[in-house]
């Protein structure tokens, strides 16, 4: 795929899901003004993606958050498997300390075969994380202060979401994208 179509891609899915499912209350007003920034690696290992992860870590914390408020690193080949991606994460916290952007930086993650602890893989629930590819969702964290503190009860969010994808079901979930299955 070229990275034209894995960012539409990603639209797709914010459009679709994130927005249209209104999984993050939050995200709607970032995707309108265009401050959501779309980086595709094509690091052929993990030390690759991590100086990936290295420079957008920097290019996020010195940009001006009225330009770029969070970026979406996207790697459609690189950690397929779930668990893999899921330790790898490990080493995307590590260097957010290391870039010493703790309190300023989180990373969230998405992927396609995305999957709570606790839960089997075909649980309806894990689709609030399941993106089209494996994603490192770099978001600052004063934002998302600001978004929790206008939001009423965001603690409440993820229950909800969880709730929202129960009503929906697989099938709903499938119509979304217009396919039999997914």
């Amino acid at each position: 795929m070229s990275d034209e179509d894995v960012i539409a891609a990603m639209r797709q899915w914010i459009e679709k899901a994130v927005i249209g499912l209104n999984l993050c209350p939050f995200a709607k007003a970032v995707y309108a003004k265009n401050q959501v920034r779309y980086v595709v690696s094509h690091a052929p290992h993990l030390d690759g993606l991590l100086e990936d992860l290295d420079r957008e870590l920097d290019y996020l914390a010195a940009a001006d958050p009225g330009e770029i408020d969070t970026t979406l690193l996207i790697h459609p080949a690189l950690l397929p498997d779930f668990l893999d991606f899921n330790d790898f994460m490990q080493l995307a916290d590590a260097a957010v300390d290391e870039h010493g952007l703790d309190g300023v930086i989180q990373i969230a993650s998405f992927h396609p075969a995305f999957q709570f602890e606790g839960t089997d893989p075909d649980d309806i629930g894990n689709y609030t994380n399941r993106a089209p590819f494996p994603t490192l969702h770099l978001l600052r964290e004063a934002s998302i202060a600001r978004a929790v503190a206008a939001f009423p009860e965001a603690e409440t969010i993820y229950q909800r979401n969880i709730e929202t994808l129960r009503k929906l079901g697989h099938a709903g979930w499938q119509a979304l994208w217009g396919t039999a299955e997914n």
